[in-house]
């Protein structure tokens, strides 16, 4: 395990969880790749339970940040018309998390994208006037209009490339469907803005898109979730902005190098939720990919790597990957910066008992992969009309989640199916469901819970 520890970037390490032997003709190789990150917060980079911890800092102390906060304007945030004032607050309260220094600024989104404040196409610096001024342009915000979140992302995105900062971030509220731009305007602002800022986005009640909000985030490498309940938006966006101001590097890329004659199958984070980066490499020299990550502060987190090995003989060995956690040159003059480092291994062997066991770790984040996607299935399916692949799918969900100790989402299973048995995923769809309880299940489908070490 390798370190790399520089004043302002946080100290990484990089261990790898794996099964190194294959049994004669065995070619697929499985490892869990833990990254830690380790800066001005206190925990180790172990994740505290409930909450993410943040380093605290002094006024003008920390990396330089920009965050653009996105508020939904359209006519849907008048029913009931607590909803704005409520987004009203809750934008005021992260305002008040900014840490001092950080640019910022606030656009209200319709079916156009509008500079609230500050409103020159610049980023306002955050002290106590600055933020005061904000709190009285959101007092003026109306709702009405349509929706239209590409032109938002887009204007964002205008507004934090002009900032010559270390972390960009963005936070998205909306309550309806991308009703007023083709889909495609809003895949092609997605993949115009994806690397240039992170991004989370929340739903708030019932009558928004889940697949959309947690596409958005996850283009953007950002969180997404719902809340149902308007009220409770100011603690959610307090947490969110406190998480941002968490952040001390950015564009941080797990680079995968493969010898000759290696496939690689997929690469995806499992911890703390499930997301496929496979088809977002980009391609750094011979037999070399860098896959993004995003923004780290005091943190951790799990990726699965698998492979494809050539065919090899008993008592052959050979590397199959090279891990390394890349953070790129900002002046892009410079060569990357290595932080850290791990070996994934290939051993052939005629013990069956060795070859055939399953690493703890690469079985649990099997599971948890498996849970995201049954999830999806089986919401996809009851929608659908299909009621029998709905219990099956949901039943198997129940199931995983049970054997690998994902209490929370049980907790959302049990509101959308009765389960009858756990263990073996017995379960019997509910005939009425909450549709607060519903998109819930959806969109926190693929949180995942740590293994158990």
């Amino acid at each position: 395990m390798a370190n790399f520890s520089k004043s302002n970037v946080p100290q990484f390490s990089v261990e790898v969880y794996q099964n190194e032997f294959l049994p004669e003709g065995g070619r697929e190789v499985n490892a869990i790749v833990t990254v830690t990150s380790t800066g001005g917060g206190t925990t180790g980079g172990i994740p505290l339970a409930g909450s993410t911890p943040s380093p605290t800092y002094g006024p003008g102390q920390g990396p330089d940040a920009a965050v653009v906060l996105m508020v939904d304007c359209s006519g849907s945030m008048d029913y009931p018309p607590t909803k704005m004032r409520n987004a009203r607050d809750a934008t005021a309260a992260a305002i008040d998390a900014l840490r001092e220094g950080t640019r910022f600024a606030v656009v209200a989104g319709t079916h156009v994208a509008k500079d609230v404040y500050p409103g020159d196409g610049r980023l306002a610096v955050a002290d106590q006037q600055t933020k005061a001024r904000a709190k009285d342009a959101l007092r003026k915000l109306s709702a009405g209009g349509g929706t239209a979140i590409g032109t938002w992302l887009r204007l964002a995105d205008r507004l934090l490339g002009a900032a010559e900062v270390d972390i960009r971030h963005g936070i998205l509220l909306t309550d309806g469907r991308n009703e007023h731009e083709a889909p495609e305007d809003l895949r092609a602002a997605l993949e115009s803005c994806a690397g240039r800022f992170t991004c989370d986005a929340r739903g708030v009640g019932t009558d928004w898109e889940v697949k959309e909000v947690t596409g958005i985030a996850a283009a953007l490498l950002g969180t997404a979730d719902i809340v149902a309940d308007p009220a409770g938006l100011a603690a959610d966006f307090t947490r969110m902005m406190e998480n941002a101001m968490g952040k001390e590097v950015a564009d941080v890329a797990l680079r995968l190098w493969t010898p000759v004659g290696v496939e690689i199958r997929f690469v995806k984070q499992v911890a703390p939720t499930v997301a496929d980066l496979t088809g977002r490499r980009t391609e750094a020299g011979p037999r070399a990919g860098d896959y993004p990550t995003g923004s780290w502060g005091d943190e951790s987190r799990d990726y699965h790597v698998c492979v494809l090995v050539p065919e090899a003989g008993i008592g052959q060995e050979m590397l199959a990957a090279r891990v390394s956690l890349i953070l790129p040159d900002p002046a892009g003059a410079g060569a990357p910066q290595t932080l850290s480092q791990g070996l994934v291994r290939a051993v052939w062997t005629d013990d069956m008992v060795a070859s055939t066991s399953i690493n703890p770790q690469v079985a649990h984040y099997t599971g948890q992969a498996e849970l995201a996607q049954v999830i999806q299935q089986g919401l996809d399916a009851r929608k659908s009309g299909d009621f029998d692949g709905a219990t099956a799918k949901l039943g198997r969900a129940v199931q995983l989640a049970s054997a690998s100790g994902n209490q929370d989402t049980a907790k959302l299973l049990s509101k959308v199916v009765d389960v009858v048995d756990a263990a073996t995923g017995t379960v019997r769809l509910k005939a009425k469901v909450a549709e607060a309880d519903e998109m819930t299940l959806e969109t926190r489908s693929t949180k995942t819970v740590r293994v158990k070490k």
